[in-house]
């Protein structure tokens, strides 16, 4: 009789976003009303390098600038969280332990966040989290005791913005070799770096483009998806943004 090879099952995933807020619950931030309070970053592309469905924690490196970005957020008095898609989660690539593995590498680096909101579904399940739909950045914020609208969400790709947008947050794309032309051209604002896309959500902006922060604010147009399928185009099928 035939041996028959029965595939595993999909892991079964909640309907909303995984959310990791360590330790004690987040305090009010510092910041005062009206101006930023809150700084949402992007890990994969973002925060450290883009490593396709990373699982394993010593493979983590950071991002130029990230160490001091972080430093002058929490300076500021602004709260810190993530917003990441995790798709590798709903493609049987990660668990849930590879993920908070992960998490636990950025904070040995970065230092806590107040809350981390990921996404473990896939780009067909039609989940409301997923950037660039606006869960992940509502969660957070509601997690973070914040207003979207005194939030800032920093990324590397168009999904990262979008997902901003649709939260009524304010979005700056720190470009990467792989950020796409269009996605740069689309953006409201962009920052040469992340130590600049901090300043300037911060409010330290530039008197227009190539100004003291690095900091652009282009014609404003529409910002693609970020939909990219199995890969992000001549991107590698990473996490930072839509996968």
């Amino acid at each position: 009789m035939p041996i028959i090879t029965i595939p595993p099952a999909a892991p079964a995933l909640s309907e909303g976003p995984w959310l990791f807020a360590p330790g004690a619950p987040q305090r009010t931030p510092r910041a005062p009303a009206g101006a930023t309070r809150a700084v949402l970053f992007d890990r994969d592309g973002t925060l450290v390098e883009d490593v396709p469905y990373n699982g394993d924690p010593t493979l983590v490196r950071l991002m130029p600038h990230a160490r001091e970005a972080l430093e002058a957020v929490r300076a500021h008095g602004a709260a810190v969280g993530v917003v990441s898609n995790q798709s590798g989660v709903a493609r049987g690539l990660l668990t849930r332990e590879q993920v908070v593995a992960v998490r636990r590498r950025v904070e040995e680096l970065l230092g806590p966040f107040g809350v981390w909101a990921v996404c473990p579904h896939g780009p067909g399940d039609g989940c409301g989290c997923r950037k660039p739909a606006p869960g992940l950045v509502l969660a957070a914020c509601a997690r973070l005791g914040v207003a979207p609208e005194e939030a800032v969400v920093i990324g590397d790709i168009g999904a990262d913005l979008g997902a901003a947008r649709a939260a009524g947050a304010r979005g700056v794309l720190v470009p990467t070799p792989v950020t796409r032309a269009e996605e740069v051209d689309a953006a409201p604002e962009r920052a040469a770096d992340l130590l600049a896309a901090v300043r300037a959500a911060l409010g330290h902006r530039p008197a227009g483009p190539g100004g003291p922060s690095g900091a652009e604010r282009p014609s404003r147009g529409h910002l693609p998806s970020g939909e990219d399928g199995p890969s992000r185009g001549h991107r590698p099928p990473g996490e930072g943004g839509a996968a």
